[in-house]
């Protein structure tokens, strides 16, 4: 298959230059060893999820790193983490930079140890699945802002697409974008690998088909709130083993909680997470819409279609290096009133479906899979002028319109190919 540039390859770069070791992360499947692969040809490649490899490595680690020395590719790390340690001992042996390159498919766990073992060694990057850009073979690659200057630059490269729900429901893996790959078998092998590899690994799962019943019940969630007791009553769990396995999706890569927006001058917010899968083919694989037609038409797709557009504005966070986390969150609160007849005052449950937050600046985002959208779309956005040590910037409404345009003064409608 055809190797596909990636938007990350100069951080990687640039971080196998400055630290001694560079730790790729990601999901399973999002390409990490071939990244690390194409940009490092010269230094040895030891896959590390091979039985004889691991039992080596878990047995005598002082042998493993003798039978293979820096400079060398050390995939799969998560398998083995007390090769922390010596990886440790080799880097303060020696003052050379790019000794190693790692990778793994456990990003939570991977970083705390890293953390914990090589502070100040390591420079720790985030690999998604493809984004719009990368299977467009757009070479832009900057963090989505709603504003008029990042529009200017977005212009110069942007690609329309002709069918976005074929894209949202192929998904984002790789290996995917090659057409002879069967869709469904392609799910179904990484479904039965992620839970008999990462799922045992991270916790102690008894019953996988119990953990499979929860992934479904999980991703017919995608988009919205968080409801723990709901997806335990579905599958007939406690509510601490559900908390548990969502912590499980989070921590290899399969979920993104985004945190509501906290501010104490908006009083009536509400603090439950939302869930969003990181990939929409897997939710589509799990959910049973089996084609873009009836994904485009059915039930979920508005759930669907902003589980996409997250995901993608999330990506060109990641792809510059920058930590999304503390940047992004959402609002749904009544904070808003509504002055009626008679001049009663009513609060009103608004929502805000992403919020970015850069340099003391609020851009509000709203989602719609709609190829028209109404004025007040976007109505909710003033309730962020109550946030006195903020300013509220330029908001945008993301959507399936042809062009860009303004929707009303100070908010954009924006093609979701502009993201």
């Amino acid at each position: 298959m055809k190797y596909i540039n990636r938007s990350i390859e100069d951080m990687v770069r640039q971080g196998e230059k400055t630290f001694k070791c560079v730790l790729v992360t990601g999901a399973r499947q999002t390409g990490k060893s071939t990244l690390l692969k194409k940009l490092f040809p010269n230094k040895k490649y030891v896959a590390i999820d091979d039985p004889f490899i691991e039992e080596q490595a878990k047995q005598n680690a002082n042998m493993f790193m003798m039978l293979n020395p820096p400079p060398a590719i050390y995939d799969e790390i998560q398998r083995v983490p007390e090769l922390f340690r010596y990886i440790k001992i080799k880097c303060d042996e020696n003052d050379k930079k790019g000794l190693f390159c790692l990778s793994g498919s456990q990003p939570f766990e991977l970083m705390r140890n890293a953390s914990e073992s090589l502070a100040g060694r390591v420079d720790i990057i985030e690999l998604a699945g493809l984004s719009l850009r990368e299977i467009n073979g757009d070479s832009f690659n900057e963090p989505f802002v709603p504003d008029m200057k990042y529009l200017e630059k977005r212009n110069k490269t942007v690609k329309p697409v002709n069918n976005i729900w074929e894209i949202i429901h192929r998904g984002s893996y790789p290996e995917l974008q090659d057409k002879s790959v069967e869709w469904s078998a392609y799910y179904s092998s990484y479904v039965k690998t992620y839970l008999e590899r990462d799922v045992r690994q991270l916790s102690a799962v008894q019953n996988l088909d119990d953990f499979r019943r929860f992934m479904v019940a999980a991703a017919a969630r995608t988009g919205q709130m968080v409801n723990y007791a709901s997806i335990a009553d579905e599958i007939g769990k406690d509510l601490n083993t559900i908390k548990n396995w969502t912590s499980i999706l989070e921590a290899s890569g399969i979920v993104y909680l985004l945190e509501p927006f906290s501010n104490s001058l908006l009083k009536r917010v509400i603090k439950t997470p939302k869930l969003y899968f990181r990939d929409t083919g897997l939710v589509s694989y799990l959910t049973r819409w089996l084609t873009p037609e009836t994904l485009a038409m059915g039930a979920m797709n508005g759930h669907i279609f902003e589980t996409f557009v997250i995901s993608e504005i999330l990506k060109s966070y990641s792809n510059k290096g920058i930590d999304y986390k503390y940047c992004v969150s959402y609002y749904r609160g009544k904070d808003k009133k509504i002055i009626k007849e008679g001049g009663e005052e009513r609060e009103i449950e608004s929502e805000i479906d992403l919020i970015i937050e850069e340099n003391g600046i609020l851009y509000p985002i709203e989602i719609k899979q709609n190829s028209q959208v109404p004025v007040d779309a976007a109505k909710a956005f003033t309730v962020l002028d109550k946030v006195e040590d903020k300013k509220r910037g330029m908001g945008a409404v993301v959507c399936l319109c042809p062009q860009p345009g303004l929707l009303r003064d100070n908010v954009l409608q924006l093609p979701v190919w502009y993201i």
